[in-house]
């Protein structure tokens, strides 16, 4: 019999016969592996000193902490050398300049014990800290400390301070706000998410159910001496009275809105003295940084920046020159944005937390507002990167993006986080390819050894000729 006599579906099997289909099986998940390896040859580390890149020069000292896989704290000279690194800590958050001293910087960390003892009754346990490094010298002293009882939810994610002496703390462990004297170590002050929100909200409760991750006691205008603070689990940013407790009617967001925002990090607010009152805020899962201006007693949306690549930013701050430093954790980098929306700097790093420019005041205090500036919003993704693969396609990072599209952000951020630091959409889309190729050779070498040993399966309807 000619293969013309064929059926097409008889001259596809002729073609693809075991060994055939074995050598294509081979070559994919070689492929696929060779994506991986290139990726995971990328040398971005901050695990040692030696390892931490150069950045850019700019006309300030610029410090990068980073709570991930690697706990570190670095400062960047204004020629882009390291000036300080210390890495001594397991988790290194919030860090601000002390006033009359830029090079002198106050942050709050954390330290994980995993041993027994008489701070930790059961493993893992927090020390979480505030302490005031100064750069030049590399002294280091603690400031403020307490050992809590368990290490997941367990830090401090920011405090700020108001005076000599006081300073206010965001307390992920109890879901509360508290200003603590540093000198008595009495607490002063104190405001428990609880009075005035549902614990059936937000994330599981007691576990991590508020998760404020920011404090910023307001200096000046229409709320000074009150403080503001972020709820992310709650997509909320409220603002604390130090009397009458939450001012409900200045509250940014609602919960599981996310059209406003989606588990927010670091807000910074911006007085009407620089154009506010207005809060730029790192938009996190919905991978976005965003400002809002208040107006007419609500709060609107008056500016929004992204680009391809960001990822999970967790830090913004408006700079006095007009343009904003951010931090996109799962992005891998710190980047400061000018006015019309391009990257005019930015240094990788791996997972990092926050960025602060020294010399310009702390967070966003010495930056106008979007709208007192007339910032155009960029919410189009824009890559000057060369098309790759055939013809300008490239069928894995068509599968990673497709990969990300389908996924719900925040489990795809949670892969992100679990997964090594070189891992991103083209390669979970290689490892992704490999399974499947996998799964499916060694479906097929069973039902061919099934076939060989005269096992045959049948459909448990079949087709009856009719008349």
């Amino acid at each position: 019999m000619s293969d013309r006599s064929l059926s097409p579906l008889a001259r596809l099997r002729s073609i693809l016969t075991r060994n055939r289909l074995r050598v294509v099986f081979v070559a994919v998940i070689l492929l696929s592996a060779a994506v991986v390896a290139s990726a995971a040859s990328n040398d971005l580390s901050t695990a040692t000193e030696a390892d931490v890149p150069d950045a850019p020069p700019t006309e300030n000292h610029t410090v990068v902490t980073e709570s991930g896989r690697a706990g570190t704290i670095t400062a960047y000279e204004p020629s882009g050398d390291v000036l300080y690194y210390n890495n001594s800590r397991t988790k290194y958050f919030d860090v601000d300049p002390v006033e009359g001293d830029p090079l002198t910087v106050e942050y709050t960390a954390t330290d994980t014990i995993h041993s027994e003892g008489p701070t930790c009754s059961d493993p893992p346990c927090a020390r979480n800290v505030i302490e005031r490094a100064n750069l030049s010298t590399g002294e280091v002293e603690v400031i403020y400390e307490r050992y809590d009882y368990k290490e997941t939810a367990g830090e401090w994610h920011d405090a700020d301070r108001i005076n000599e002496t006081h300073v206010v703390v965001a307390d992920i462990v109890a879901d509360q706000v508290f200003i603590v004297n540093t000198e008595t170590e009495v607490v002063e002050w104190l405001w428990d998410a609880q009075s005035d929100f549902p614990v059936e909200g937000g994330g599981a409760y007691p576990g991590d159910w508020a998760h404020i991750n920011d404090v910023e006691y307001i200096e000046s205008g229409e709320m000074e001496g009150r403080i503001m603070a972020s709820l992310r689990n709650q997509d909320q940013v409220v603002f604390l009275d130090r009397e009458e407790g939450l001012v409900e009617d200045w509250t940014l967001g609602e919960e599981d809105e996310y059209d406003i925002q989606y588990e927010q990090h670091n807000p910074d607010y911006i007085p009407e003295s620089e154009g506010g009152p207005a809060v730029v805020v790192a938009d996190s899962e919905n991978g976005r940084v965003q400002e809002f201006q208040r107006e007419d007693g609500e709060w609107t949306r008056s500016w929004e920046w992204e680009d391809d690549r960001i990822q999970w930013p967790r830090d913004a701050d408006r700079l006095p020159n007009g343009n904003t430093l951010i931090t996109d954790t799962h992005g891998n980098r710190v980047m400061e944005v000018n006015e019309s929306g391009d990257i005019v700097w930015q240094v990788e790093s791996t997972l990092p937390y926050e960025a602060e420019r020294l010399e310009t005041g702390a967070e966003s205090e010495g930056g106008q507002s979007a709208a007192a500036l007339g910032l155009e919003s960029q919410t189009t993704a824009e890559s000057d990167d060369e098309s790759s693969g055939f013809f300008g396609f490239d069928p894995l990072d068509f599968l990673g993006n497709l990969l990300e599209s389908i996924l719900p952000h925040r489990i795809y951020n949670g892969l992100l986080f679990a997964t090594p630091v070189w891992m991103g959409a083209s390669e979970f889309a290689a490892v992704g390819v490999a399974l499947l190729t996998g799964l499916l050779w060694a479906g097929l070498e069973i039902r061919w050894q099934l076939r060989d040993a005269g096992v045959r399966f049948r459909l448990p309807v079949s087709r009856q000729g009719g008349d």
